[in-house]
């Protein structure tokens, strides 16, 4: 809509349209409606909240809590947060007396503000714009016709244009006028609500579209004289043969730029400096670069893919991409996040307080104690009783997990949830205490330091074609690190699906391999170590290390022959699955294992496949790590390293869960295989795939559907799946057999039916399965339209409809660690102790208890009572949804420094906008807690007659002379506090100078 409207405002100015067939032939709004849905806003006007409601509602905003995704805009209060259809990033409104006081962008992750700007032209987020008061159906969009009459099209927008076509354009329009066709074939075949509008009615024909093209005059862009810039990235050191390319092409009397986003010409450009003698210019634009004086290198931030030399215009442009061989990732390394972060309390949540024991969190009321306003949790007990837990016991109150069926509550004013407690508490110290034992052990390991020679080890490292990612270097120098530190590693390499995980692998492969030690990677299932195999194979060929694949692809000769070369130290790298377990397999100098996609290994054969390397290094990999491996992680007995950073470029796959619905099935496979793609659709039982094959075969009869599942001969599954991966079929149907490491390019869209029988980490896992190149993937969870989903069961897949950013894998594995629970870390059960209290109180007791059993000082939480005459909290008017809140006031509860309140409260006040006094009250008394806590001050009391502070036997405050006041019976008696400023400021005030030395 933002393009149109642009052209609707070019008269009499030129215009270059871009264009697909699919894009000129779709028809568009009548003109009035393009030119007059907008709505602008700028620093220093009256805000204007009434028509931004109307607007965002009609023009079709979705609200929502959090803004991160295009389309959506929430209203909290003094600050208005909208990510516009048509903008790269969303934008966060601060109103302060009425008016607009600032219009700031921000990242959609951390939600914290980057940019300043004047105004804003807010566009539709749909081309439908109704009546703010309708109601907006998924999909609606496909009957605009019948709410605007007659459309208009691109070609009524345009004046006297030129044309250049592709060749195809005229077979494409074909091709995309037949799809849509069937599309509202099938709708009308099989109706959900509104009925749609005619083809004719939503796109132009192709006989239209071409009739129109044929009658423009022709444009010829004569490209004879342009040719592709150098691939830099190819030679062994790409700056300078690109330093001596500007310079060839600058005494020709060329302009020369280096284009890219601006951390990539940074890149660039740095190293550039250093080998070239020649200024560099900002370019704004191409016009400019046309415009300035020849010999020059500009650097520009241009989005390009490859470079080019224009000999016509005498212009060269070099690409970021020509120099690293592929696109760069922005930022840094992220910093390894903590892989078990407590989950964020909701409404419904089952949730455990220390002091009560297991309880549902019902609402969040607001009360009045002594005069004071406060919030408080409402939390709901056996038969039905209720106890609410101040802001001050939030500190206390853990998440246990979403679903409340099946989960016996605690009753209120009995000792049977301390008793329990005690019981777990004592079973969680022999935990630590074992866990120390192995910790010390691996301490005290020693393992041959591998350390390969450097200019071998880089040369097998230069193949790599893309660049590195942040993450990805990070990692592989650990694992380097790790391997020539001379004790054995243990790391864990998680990484979402496609993050690179596997080059790390290689490295690690290389790495022992060039010291000498021989190498075994270990994968799940035939089809993965099939890929694995061709990966390394054709990685290490060349370099004189000899990599052999091992599993039941291979026949029992060629086994033989392999095991020999095993035994005799010729096969270095040996690929395979949980045959290279096998009793019968001799390693002559095994130095690394490597194990892909551990959580599909049960836990005897990964430590079979551990014991082969008993005194030497192992490397696992995952996207989706189960619970015991990521108590493990946490606690140090194995070491990790999060690739949280994704490929430059990569698109996420876009996921949706609705009722199964033949029209959907139909349209998504043949536009799938009209853009020259496979798609994969998914049953979770072997006895689904017969019906769901006829369902197909009688609704796509010109698709080829192949077949995979575990009751077929192994040989037919793996030829199966073998074949699909070189492109041979349109369709694989299979159960989750696919879900390990099936790498199809060309597979872009899935559809599994019944999602509802599959495990969160399944389908994330099958999810990997497409959208792996430059192409949108595509993923349909499809639930019986039949029956009724369960509340716990839809939350579920909400969660992986809702984590469809790329790297969501280990999000998901928390979700779904939320709803199996963890397990005791040493020993097989998947319940243990954190079925019993929880993922929460269960990392804080076993973090206690590791200290005590390293000989620290433990120290139970506490908080400190307070009563200074004030009270703070959130107000609804500030933060407008509870679930944020709540989540705050749990946030504001887990700080325990001063440093990370000051954060905190600038990330409220840039999130929410200005601090209103009751949150100012509430960030006050969270320091004097702090601080209180910080000197041994268990209760403070403020009153008119003088302040009280009741110490603990640590206090610092104990041996201080405070010329004040004075200490009687362990409290420290002062006089009263100013009465005129805030009373917690003033409190806070007094515990910073009692602390200072000397007070």
């Amino acid at each position: 809509m933002a393009v149109l409207r642009h052209l609707i405002g070019a008269a009499g100015k030129q215009r270059f349209v871009i264009g697909s067939v699919e894009a000129l032939m779709q028809r568009t709004p009548p003109i009035e409606v393009i030119r007059d849905t907008l709505f602008r806003i700028t620093v220093g006007d009256v805000a204007d909240l009434e028509g931004l409601q109307v607007f965002a509602d009609s023009s079709g905003y979705i609200r929502d809590d959090r803004v991160d995704e295009p389309g959506e805009i929430a209203f909290l209060g003094e600050v208005i947060d909208i990510f516009p259809a048509a903008e790269p990033s969303p934008f966060r409104i601060s109103i302060l007396d009425g008016r607009i006081s600032a219009i700031r962008t921000y990242d959609p992750l951390t939600q914290r503000t980057l940019a300043d700007v004047e105004d804003l032209d807010l566009g539709p987020a749909s081309e439908l714009i109704l009546p703010s008061q309708d109601e907006r159906a998924l999909g609606l969009e496909h009957c605009a016709a019948n709410f605007y009459g007659r459309l208009t099209s691109v070609s009524e927008l345009l004046t006297d244009p030129a044309v250049a076509r592709d060749p195809k354009s005229d077979a494409r329009a074909a091709s995309f006028e037949t799809q849509v066709i069937d599309a509202h074939e099938i709708r009308t075949q099989f109706p959900d609500g509104e009925r749609p509008s005619s083809p004719d009615a939503l796109y132009l024909t192709a006989a239209e579209l071409i009739g129109w093209l044929d009658a423009l005059p022709s444009l010829d862009l004569d490209a004879s004289a342009v040719e592709a810039a150098p691939r830099f990235a190819t030679s062994r050191d790409a700056v300078r043969d690109l330093s001596e390319f500007a310079r060839m092409r600058l005494s020709e009397g060329f302009r020369v730029l280096v284009a890219g986003l601006s951390h990539e010409t940074k890149l660039v450009t740095r190293r550039l400096k250093r080998s070239l003698d020649a200024e560099l210019t900002q370019a704004e634009s191409f016009q400019a670069l046309r415009d300035g004086s020849p010999g020059r290198v500009h650097v520009g931030e241009f989005d390009l893919e490859g470079g080019y030399l224009d000999h016509q215009t005498k212009v060269a442009v070099v690409a970021a991409a020509d120099v690293f061989g592929g696109r760069v990732a922005t930022g840094g390394a992220a910093p390894n996040p903590s892989l078990l972060t407590e989950p964020e309390l909701r409404i419904g949540d089952v949730v455990i307080h220390e002091d009560h024991g297991l309880g549902v969190l019902r609402s969040l009321d607001r009360i009045e104690v002594n005069g004071l306003e406060r919030d408080a949790l409402r939390l709901e007990y056996y038969g039905g009783a209720a106890l609410l837990a101040p802001v001050e016991d939030f500190g206390k109150i853990w998440r246990y997990g979403s679903d409340e069926h099946g989960v016996t509550l605690d009753r209120l004013h009995t000792d049977a949830w301390a008793k329990r407690r005690s019981e777990i508490s004592v079973e969680i110290d022999r935990t630590a205490a074992h866990l120390m034992e192995i910790a010390r052990a691996r301490e005290t390991a020693a393992a041959p330091a591998l350390k390969p020679p450097v200019a071998e080890l880089a040369r097998f490292s230069a193949r790599f074609p893309y660049p590195e990612t942040p993450d990805q270097s990070a990692a592989i120098e650990a694992v380097l690190a790790d391997m020539a530190s001379g004790r054995p590693m243990n790391r864990l390499i998680c990484g979402d699906v496609g993050f690179g995980k596997t080059e790390v692998a290689l490295r690690a492969a290389a790495a022992a391999a060039l010291a000498g030690k021989q190498v075994a990677v270990v994968a799940p299932t035939t089809v993965l170590a099939r890929q694995h195999f061709a990966t390394f194979e054709k990685r290490f060929k060349g370099t004189g290390i000899q990599v052999a694949q091992l599993s039941r692809l291979v026949s029992a000769k060629d086994a033989k022959v392999v095991r020999d070369g095993v035994a005799d130290g010729s096969v270095r790298i040996v690929v395979g699955t949980h045959a290279v377990a096998a009793e019968k397999l001799a390693f002559s100098d095994l130095g690394l294992v490597i194990i892909d996609e551990e959580q599909r290994f049960g836990g005897r054969v990964k430590d079979r496949l551990r014991e082969l390397a008993s005194d030497g290094h192992v490397l696992t990999m995952t996207a989706t790590p189960i619970p015991r491996t990521l108590q493990t992680a946490l606690i140090g007995i194995e070491d990790v390293s999060v690739i949280a950073t994704p490929p430059s470029r990569r698109r996420p796959v876009r996921t949706f869960l609705a009722p199964f619905d033949k029209a959907t099935l139909r349209t998504a496979l043949l536009r799938e295989r009209r853009r020259g793609g496979q798609s994969f659709v998914v049953v979770p039982r072997i006895e689904d795939i017969d019906a769901v094959t006829n369902d197909l075969r009688e609704l796509t009869p010109d698709l080829r559907v192949v077949v995979a599942h575990g009751g077929l001969p192994a040989e037919t599954v793996d030829e199966a799946m073998v074949s699909f991966g070189d492109g041979e079929g349109d369709v694989l149907v299979a159960t989750s057999i696919i879900e390990s490491g099936l790498d199809v390019p060309r597979a872009n869209t899935m559809l599994v039916w019944r999602a509802d029988r599959f495990g969160l980490a399944q389908l994330h896992q099958l999810r990997g399965r497409v959208g792996r190149g430059r192409s949108q993937g595509f993923v349909y969870l499809f639930t019986d339209p039949e029956t009724e989903l369960a509340d716990a069961t839809r939350s579920r897949l909400s969660t992986l409809e809702a984590f469809d950013r790329l790297g969501a894998g280990l999000a998901i594995s928390m979700r779904d660690l939320d709803i199996r629970g963890g397990g005791d870390v040493t020993g097989d059960d998947q319940a243990g102790h954190l079925q019993a209290i929880g993922l929460g109180l269960y990392q804080q007791l076993l973090t206690q208890a590791l200290r005590s059993a390293q000989g620290g000082e433990i120290e139970a939480p506490w908080t400190p009572e307070l009563n200074v005459g004030a009270s703070g909290l959130i107000p609804e008017s500030y933060v407008p949804d509870t679930g944020v809140r709540i989540s705050l006031y749990a946030r504001l509860a887990r700080l325990r420094d001063l440093d990370e309140a000051s954060q905190f409260a600038e990330e409220i006040e840039d999130r929410f906008g200005s601090l209103p006094d009751e949150v100012v009250t509430l960030l006050d008394l969270a320091r004097v807690s702090m601080r209180a806590r910080e000197a041994g001050v268990s209760r403070l009391i403020a009153g008119p007659k003088g302040v009280a502070l009741t110490l603990t036997d640590h206090s610092t405050l104990a041996t201080a002379n405070p010329a004040e006041g004075e200490i009687k019976g362990g409290r420290l008696i002062l006089p009263p506090l100013d009465g005129e400023a805030p009373a917690a400021q003033v409190a806070e005030e007094l515990l910073e100078r009692l602390q200072q030395p000397g007070a």
